[in-house]
């Protein structure tokens, strides 16, 4: 469901992951339209760090 939505909406992406601040410059980027492209793979690569986080800090429990 957040792959899509990193592709729809890439800033709401750094939101759901608690990076807002990040958020807030994907939309500056997002604006534009020649910066949707890079701010949705940026949304795409932050997402797939996010998952690789959270399966480290699971298999440390």
């Amino acid at each position: 469901m957040r792959l899509i939505l990193a592709l729809i909406f890439p800033w709401l992406v750094f939101f759901t992951i608690g990076r807002p601040f990040a958020g807030i410059i994907c939309l500056i980027l997002q604006i534009t339209v020649l910066g949707w492209i890079p701010a949705a793979i940026w949304a795409v690569y932050a997402l797939s760090q996010y998952k690789t986080d959270q399966k480290i800090r699971r298999s440390f429990r």
